[in-house]
């Protein structure tokens, strides 16, 4: 079998008394949709934190497409091939949606914002530019402000800037949080149409979305990990379905 794309080996984060991650391994294959589902206080956002390197872990590696990468800096993660979106959108409110997507595509190719003008005329940049909004949906909103995008479409927008990094490995913390019926329709087309182009890891409590989206689902429970398998693997575990699912034998 080919090396995993992420592989994560006795992972340990506390804070206090608290163990975040306790001896927590794991292994996500390229190409697939790999959800993490567990109740409130399981960690997930720990593990993202320490993936994408918000969070350095007490012990245990991290390693990305072979190469280890616990200890690097947040900033060093992104041009080896990771990208993330978090539970709360950060995209810059007061500019528009081209203006934001611009400023991901210049990042990832090494533009100094100091020559944000530039990067405005820049031809290489815009012939990008286009194409990425048009991925993620946004196309008639282009000229828009960002801060008068509805919830959902702020979430495509900030996934849209995650992709501009061109990462293998997208991370997505609760992209469906605060969305109505056809915000998540609409994300989790976006979302299955983005397999066929990186790896995604997908923390998210919308269990319709996870079993649609799912080829694999790790189940976390106070920092450790329960089981893995096939969302019927999952559906059909009694220690899930009673300990997450609330149901009963």
């Amino acid at each position: 079998m080919a090396e995993p794309l992420l592989r994560i080996e006795s992972l340990c984060k506390s804070f206090g008394a608290v163990k975040a991650c306790h001896d927590l391994s794991l292994e996500i294959h390229a190409g697939e949709i790999h959800a993490l589902i567990g109740p409130n206080g399981a960690g997930k956002t720990t593990l993202l934190n320490q993936i994408a390197g918000d969070l350095t872990p007490d012990s245990g590696q991290i390693f990305l497409a072979g190469q280890e990468i616990t200890h690097l800096p947040l900033y060093r993660r992104a041009p080896l091939g990771l990208a993330r979106s978090y539970q709360i959108t950060s995209v810059f409110a007061n500019l528009s949606v081209e203006e934001n997507m611009l400023l991901a595509i210049q990042a990832h190719h090494g533009h100094s914002f100091r020559f944000w003008g530039r990067g405005l005329k820049d031809p290489q940049l815009l012939a990008e530019l286009g194409p990425a909004i048009e991925t993620v949906g946004l196309s008639e909103r282009a000229e828009t402000i960002a801060g008068n995008l509805s919830h959902g479409e702020k979430k495509q927008l900030e996934v849209g800037m995650a992709l501009s990094c061109k990462p293998q490995l997208l991370l997505l913390d609760e992209p469906m949080a605060g969305m109505g019926p056809g915000g998540s329709i609409e994300l989790s087309k976006l979302i299955h149409k983005l397999k066929k182009e990186m790896t995604i890891l997908l923390v998210e409590h919308d269990m319709e979305a996870i079993f649609s989206l799912a080829d694999r689902i790790t189940v976390l429970v106070y920092g450790e990990v329960v089981a893995t398998g096939s969302v019927e693997e999952i559906r059909s575990n009694p220690a899930v379905r009673q300990a997450y699912l609330g149901e009963e034998d």
